[in-house]
């Protein structure tokens, strides 16, 4: 079993997978062809193939190896949330089975349907006309605004998370993973460190919350602006929808490196909507119109660039620790002073009222 360019696909044993997705997903004839994604920095995740009779497409997501961050890399977690969503108005690919036992392949692995379809990786949607560039930034907004809008009770979500006082939570979650992963003093981290705490603005409703809404987390039909699948759900939990809608939001903010955002770009040129304008279409498909507004707007922002810049400390760490999950987690993890820097600058415009 082999990735794509031939090597080894690591971590995964070539016999033990197909003795396991014979017994517990289904049977199948001949060779398993195995490509890794390279894609996502937290988990490690192959596209597996099956020929002959009941030949058919799965993605396997597993835990890395090693020593692991305390509630880090939570793929139960994943789980629970892909199968509670089948078939709601969020749409995301059928779970086939969970491996909790690392004797299999080394670690806990899920296996997943193979869902066909476009993962933008440029946010400025270079491929597309402007009509369609649109019409797929309107369809992350009503998706973002389904998920918000569902009933977490309702769904089976109770002890999925805490109702009430989210952001205090991750402040002090992200805090904590940080200093585990620290490997050199950032002022800027320090200065949003001491900022964030203060300045927590009033409790909205909990509702169920992806985490790491973005484009390239999304799948688009082959040919339509229509999302077929919403993926990596990791850092899903019960939490406050402003914050998921300004994480979303970072993109017109901050640069990501490699991963082509919307900063400084002609947006009325490319058909793509400013960040209010996205806002507004958020709020639309809420059936709240709140004028376009959203208080505290700045706080949510320097509050995501903080837990940003944590996730890429770990990512950081990983790497350095020989652990990481994708070929680039070095220059990920050099990008962390970056974002503390633009978190902190959004804290500075919410304090002079900008």
């Amino acid at each position: 079993m082999t990735t794509a360019g031939g090597a080894p696909a690591p971590s995964l044993d070539p016999a033990r997978l197909a003795a396991y997705l014979r017994s517990h997903v289904a049977p199948f004839d001949g060779p398993l062809s195995v490509q890794r994604v390279e894609g996502g920095y937290s988990n490690p995740t192959f596209v597996v193939g099956t020929a002959g009779a009941g030949s058919a497409r799965y993605v396997v997501r597993c835990k890395p190896p090693g020593s692991l961050l305390p509630s880090a890399h939570a793929i139960e977690r994943e789980v629970r949330v892909l199968r509670a969503l089948a078939g709601s108005a969020v749409p995301v690919p059928a779970v086939r089975a969970l491996c909790e036992d690392a004797a299999v392949l080394g670690s806990a692995f899920y296996v997943m349907d193979f869902v066909d379809g476009r993962i933008f990786g440029d946010q400025t949607l270079p491929s597309l006309p402007p009509a369609q560039r649109a019409a797929c930034y309107d369809e992350m907004a009503r998706v973002l605004a389904s998920l918000h809008a569902i009933d977490w009770r309702a769904a089976g979500f109770e002890g999925f998370g805490k109702d009430g006082h989210y952001v205090e939570r991750q402040l002090a979650r992200w805090t904590g993973q940080y200093r585990a992963s620290e490997t050199r003093r950032i002022e800027p981290m320090e200065q949003l460190i001491a900022w964030l705490p203060a300045h927590v603005p009033p409790p909205n409703p909990t509702r169920l919350v992806h985490g790491d809404f973005r484009l390239d987390n999304v799948i688009f039909h082959p040919v339509e602006p229509r999302i077929v699948a919403v993926l990596d759900w990791e850092l899903s939990t019960l939490g406050d929808p402003l914050v998921d809608l300004a994480y979303h939001c970072m993109s017109w903010r901050l640069a990501l490196g490699g991963h082509r955002t919307l900063l400084g770009a002609d947006l009325a040129t490319l058909g793509i909507p400013g960040v209010g304008e996205q806002v507004a279409a958020y709020l639309r498909h809420r059936g709240t119109a709140n004028g376009g507004a959203i208080p505290h707007w700045g706080f949510y922002l320097a509050f995501n660039m903080f837990r940003l810049a944590a996730i890429q400390q770990g990512v950081l760490k990983r790497a350095l620790d020989g652990n990481a999950a994708h070929s680039r987690a070095l220059a990920v993890g050099a990008r962390v002073e970056a974002s503390a820097s633009a978190g902190w600058d959004c804290a500075l415009e919410a304090m002079r009222g900008a």
